[in-house]
């Protein structure tokens, strides 16, 4: 649920409250009575991290992007073939020796 921010036009109190989208707007200052105005803020969060317009579509970046990861998908594989490949000549070197 979002928080509303108030100030009373009268006394200029100020107070936040917790308020479904659904819930009427408040209109009478807890303090005095007087009439109270919602103020606007900007939002309280920020998008970050991966998955973001703003960090992973922009034109530019996000080819830039789509061929890096290309290429370390590219390079894991390699390293993990290699891997693979000298574990199964290690595995038949013992095996042979033992033999």
């Amino acid at each position: 649920m979002p928080i509303y921010e108030y100030k009373c036009t009268e006394c200029g109190y100020e107070f936040e409250e917790i308020q479904k989208f659904s819930d009427p707007p408040i209109s009478v200052c807890p303090k005095c009575g007087g009439k109270v105005e919602k103020k606007i803020n900007a939002p309280a969060f920020k998008f970050k991290g991966s998955g973001w317009y703003v960090t992973d579509y922009s034109k530019k970046n996000y080819k830039e992007a789509s061929e890096k990861k290309k290429e370390d998908k590219k390079e894991v594989s390699k390293k993990n073939k290699k891997t693979t490949k000298t574990t199964v000549e290690e595995t038949r070197a013992v095996s042979s020796t033992e033999s």
